[in-house]
């Protein structure tokens, strides 16, 4: 009698001792680093040396 209850106490612990064991915990996700790759734009982008252009041409006919 006292092996039954020994064996009954054994399996009782062994069950009690998964059943606090706390579960599986969420999977860690590592995020790598994020790039953003980010185009540079101007409005006059194209404008710009016209323009000097136009006036180191307006200094020089106005010089003479």
């Amino acid at each position: 009698m006292t092996m039954k209850k020994f064996a009954l106490a054994t399996a009782l612990t062994l069950a009690a001792s998964t059943a606090f064991a706390g579960g599986m915990a969420q999977p860690m996700v590592e995020v790598g680093p994020v790039v953003a790759e980010t185009k540079q734009s101007s409005s006059a982008g194209g404008l710009v040396v016209p323009l000097l252009l136009l006036l180191v041409i307006a200094a020089v006919a106005s010089s003479k």
